[in-house]
């Protein structure tokens, strides 16, 4: 194609990705189903080409931003709290279901052995952060969508290890200690190189004063974790993820407010551009797939059917692995509960104005804090049967399965076949578990969390009142200026002015102008004061993630509407 048809499938691409996610809720269906229809659609039209989509591009090209984004927007203190429940679904469960299906790939396709089974298992098992937001949008319980998120943002790299391992055993013998040396260090070095690349690059972004070139810079971040890391060894994809927690969680401290909302409304349309390509992509490669599997010899119902067994089977496996993990975060959770008397009688007896000047004695307090956060916590969003169902069919298979699928080596029996088998296993987890998803959220009937919400939310409203009130009530902040009220109207009759321009008016003007000066430097004064407050109470987590972002995107509006 010459530059002029690129960049008119270019701006069609664009514009089919706009409509879907424009029509999906109208339709009520996910976005990502929609978009993979249409290019199943696009992909048997005349004389549309063959397009064979470099695996290389979803992996390094787009999976790197879209894990950055979707791990700068998760709660820092959400994920460590569900830590062990996101540990042992992104790295456990993994390993269990490649291991199982590999077994049933062995048994039911001639030609391929137990190691090359074990890689197609790999590729099926993860999870896609991607296709998981889906359950976001359908109102799922906090803690729920914190797991699953947690889930898909770490298995991409621990079902790609296990790829690696079984197809190299596939051609010579790999020892177990090997595989397990070179696993941890994957996880280990791409957390180091991620976290150090997010903290340099959150400090560099801060000593630059136009919000447009810092959000530019921060396009950089995710490729800028994701070179290194492969470079040394380790998982470029989880360096992608460890960047964007550290950005996500500096981001309020160390960046202004119209540098937080150039990243919000940037990144926002990055994620609709490339999740909406991703699964655009996916679609259009079927017509190609299945000419593959016809050169071959094969028809597409020797796929079809392997592929919904092998979702049956990895949905038992999830749900065999998920019931009994779900018991064990509710004995967890109900021990830590237990302990509440004794911590809560432990941080009564701190003495309050002897510990404010000593370092240890705030960090025993804000330790305790912390722990008696994670208990109400654990009372709210409690881990029962029916939310351990919610986790157990939102783990939808998406574009990454396919991708995976892809980079298998060119001389890999049935190549073709089994590439095919991960398009179907992920259109039938799309369209079975993500169309299903609505019905299943209502028949499970789980705890309506609205009125909790509302109260939490008024609570901390009325905590940002009392900051500004006291803030106000501050002679070092209000000096001899005139009241508050005085200086409101004031701005009022500022903001619509009525004067002839003589001498005497303008002078008035220019008394009412500096008078607005410092009802702005009060308001900035005020809304500095909320937000340390803010901060202060996401360290010791005494309020939910959603309510403090909420809090804090306020207050950023605010101050930028005092810059205009």
């Amino acid at each position: 194609m010459d530059a002029v048809e690129i960049a008119a499938v270019a701006v069609l691409c664009v514009l089919a990705i706009a409509a879907a996610n424009t029509l999906a809720p109208r339709l009520r269906v996910a976005a990502p189903l929609l978009l993979v229809a249409v290019g199943v659609g696009v992909s048997f039209l005349p004389r549309v080409p063959e397009i064979r989509v470099d695996p290389e591009l979803i992996l390094v090209g787009l999976l790197p931003p879209l894990l950055y984004a979707a791990a700068r927007a998760m709660p820092v203190m959400d994920f460590k709290r569900d830590f062990p429940a996101i540990g042992a679904l992104s790295i456990v469960l993994v390993i269990v279901s490649a291991l199982l299906l590999g077994l049933f790939f062995d048994a039911i396709l001639p030609n391929v052995d137990y190691p090359l089974g074990v890689a197609l298992g790999a590729i099926l098992s993860p999870t896609d952060a991607v296709a998981t937001g889906t359950i976001k949008r359908m109102g799922a319980p906090n803690r729920i969508v914190t797991v699953l998120s947690g889930e898909s943002l770490f298995n991409d790299a621990s079902s790609l290890v296990v790829l690696r391992a079984a197809i190299a055993a596939t051609g010579a013998s790999i020892s177990f200690a090997g595989v397990a040396v070179n696993f941890l260090w994957s996880l280990i070095g791409a957390v180091a190189v991620g976290a150090a690349m997010g903290w340099l690059f959150s400090r560099l972004r801060a000593r630059i004063p136009v919000p447009a070139v810092a959000t530019a810079i921060s396009f950089t971040i995710p490729y800028v974790a994701y070179v290194p890391a492969e470079l040394i060894g380790s998982s470029g994809l989880v360096a992608a993820v460890a960047a964007g927690l550290v950005t996500g969680r500096t981001a309020v401290r160390h960046l202004s407010a119209a540098h937080r909302q150039s990243d919000v409304q940037n990144w926002r349309m990055v994620e609709v551009i490339l999740e909406g390509g991703v699964f655009l992509l996916m679609g259009l490669e079927l017509n190609t797939l299945l000419v593959e599997v016809r050169e071959s010899h094969d028809t597409w119902l020797h796929a079809l059917w392997p592929a919904a067994v092998a979702l049956v089977l990895s949905l038992l496996i999830r749900w065999a692995f998920v019931a009994p993990l779900v018991w064990w975060l509710g004995r967890r959770a109900r021990r830590v509960i237990a302990s509440e008397p004794a911590l809560s009688a432990l941080r009564e007896e701190l003495p309050t104005d002897q510990i404010d000047g000593d370092a240890v004695g705030q960090r025993l307090r804000l330790h305790l804090d912390r722990r008696l956060a994670d208990i109400d916590y654990y009372r709210a969003e409690a881990m029962g049967s029916r939310e351990g169902l919610v986790v157990v069919w939102g783990g939808l298979r998406g574009a990454v399965t396919l991708a995976a699928a892809q980079t298998l080596p060119i001389d890999t029996p049935y190549r073709s076949l089994l590439v095919l088998v991960a398009f179907f296993v992920a259109a039938l987890s799309l369209t079975l578990q993500g169309g299903l998803m609505g019905p299943v959220l209502s028949m499970l009937k789980l705890p309506d969390q609205s009125a909790d919400i509302r109260a939490e939310r008024k609570r901390l409203r009325g905590e940002m009142l009392d900051v500004a009130q006291r803030t106000l009530a501050d002679p070092a902040v209000i000096g001899t200026d005139p009241t508050l009220a005085e200086q409101a109207r004031a701005i009022r009759e500022l903001e619509n002015p009525d004067v002839d321009e003589d001498d005497s008016e303008i002078d008035a003007l220019d008394r009412r102008l500096q008078t607005s000066r410092e009802l702005r430097r009060v308001r900035r004064h005020v809304i500095d004061e909320q937000r340390r407050m803010l901060l202060a109470f996401r360290d010791r987590g005494t309020y939910s993630s959603g309510a403090l972002t909420d809090e804090l995107a306020k207050l950023d509006a605010q101050e930028l509407s005092l810059q205009s």
